[in-house]
């Protein structure tokens, strides 16, 4: 988990040094990444927002499937949500050390905002993409994505649940192989 979660704030093979359970979290986490990015009902749901925000069409997606897995949590996990997050949130504290700088710079405001819990909400998704813009200085537009999302919900919650499932018979051959 700890490897999946830090993936993205790796650098090439600088996570050597890591622990050989997190160095697995980070292969599967690229491997993920490469098998959403070649998935044809992936590249659907970023045709739907390509004109309008270009290169972040991959990105507001990412985030649109965080909110429908969220929602629809339930259907993936026993744990309820809010224990799974709060579990999630106080591991990755005690977990500081291995962080990653970029990491612990996120990590206080994903806890103080929750994100995890929230994206189930479409308050919560509008708050990420807001913040998303920002980070572009307004470049990405990311914060009208919310306009697609409503008016495409019921499509991309569909590409969702399709991908999902196929992610999971992904995920089931690759954690073997690692």
């Amino acid at each position: 988990m700890l490897g999946n979660f830090i993936a993205d704030h790796v650098r090439g093979n600088k996570f050597k040094h890591l622990p050989e359970d997190i160095q697995k979290g980070i292969h599967l986490h690229r491997k993920i990444d490469t098998f959403t990015d070649s998935n044809e009902i992936v590249r659907i749901s970023k045709r739907r927002l390509h004109e309008r925000y270009g290169h972040y069409d991959g990105v507001i997606i990412d985030i649109f499937y965080d909110h429908f897995l969220a929602k629809n949590w339930d259907d993936y996990s026993q744990i309820p949500l809010d224990i799974y997050t709060n579990s999630i949130y106080a591991y990755l504290q005690s977990q500081l050390k291995i962080l990653p700088e970029k990491t612990k710079e996120l990590l206080p405001y994903m806890i103080q905002y929750n994100w995890l819990y929230n994206y189930q909400f479409i308050e919560g998704i509008q708050d990420v993409l807001k913040g998303m813009n920002r980070r572009t200085r307004g470049k990405s537009k990311m914060n009208l994505a919310i306009e697609d999302l409503e008016l495409y919900y019921t499509d991309f919650e569909n590409d969702f649940q399709t991908f999902m499932f196929e992610l999971i018979n992904f995920v089931s051959i690759e954690i073997d192989k690692l």
